[in-house]
């Protein structure tokens, strides 16, 4: 099993990069989040990776932290998620914001990412749930709070991609000294509308 890779980016694909390892180039499939920042490095890269093996191919699935290769494997187990499925979803969503998502049984927020139906939305929940209590710790950061979480989720309600509105309500909640969840999401809505 390859539990992670250094190296340097030979190059940049769709959906992939490429590391050379002494001399050799290793094919791995990465975020789009991973791919937008390691499109220009041209320094050394660590990527924790996973395996995966069918029949007829193995493919190696890189992430920039432990925490994301953790969620990633929670996701491929599953019932009819796949690894590019999972890919696909960690590419939309941060790991801390999907594992509150699931232990906050928020369904509206997963079903929002593209690829991802009612159906897998609600499995994603009921199967991840107990897990998910268990390995919090891994995904979210100590300083991560309901409050934003809460208005990022209000905002997603109202048709705002998950990325978009979790990254406004960030940036507006660091100028207040005790945010409400209904001062964040006038403040993230103006902000909003200045783009």
């Amino acid at each position: 099993m390859i539990s992670h890779i250094s190296g340097e980016i030979a190059y940049c694909g769709d959906g992939f990069v490429v590391i050379d390892f002494n001399g050799l180039g290793y094919q791995v499939k990465v975020t789009t989040t991973t791919l937008d920042e390691l499109r220009d490095t041209k320094e050394m890269v660590k990527l924790y990776t996973h395996l995966h093996v069918r029949e007829d191919e193995l493919t190696l699935f890189g992430f920039r932290t432990f925490g994301e290769l953790e969620m990633f494997k929670l996701l491929i187990s599953v019932t009819r998620i796949g690894p590019q499925i999972a890919l696909n979803i960690l590419s939309q969503i941060r790991t801390g914001d999907l594992a509150a998502a699931i232990l906050q049984n928020d369904e509206n927020v997963i079903r929002r990412i593209s690829g991802v139906g009612p159906k897998n939305a609600q499995r994603i929940i009921l199967e991840l749930r107990d897990k998910m209590k268990k390995h919090m710790e891994k995904f979210v950061p100590a300083r991560t709070s309901n409050v934003n979480y809460d208005a990022a989720s209000a905002l997603v309600s109202l048709g705002f991609a998950q990325r978009e509105a979790r990254d406004a309500v960030e940036a507006v909640a660091q100028g207040m000294k005790q945010p409400t969840v209904q001062a964040l999401i006038k403040a993230a809505l103006l902000k909003l509308k200045e783009k």
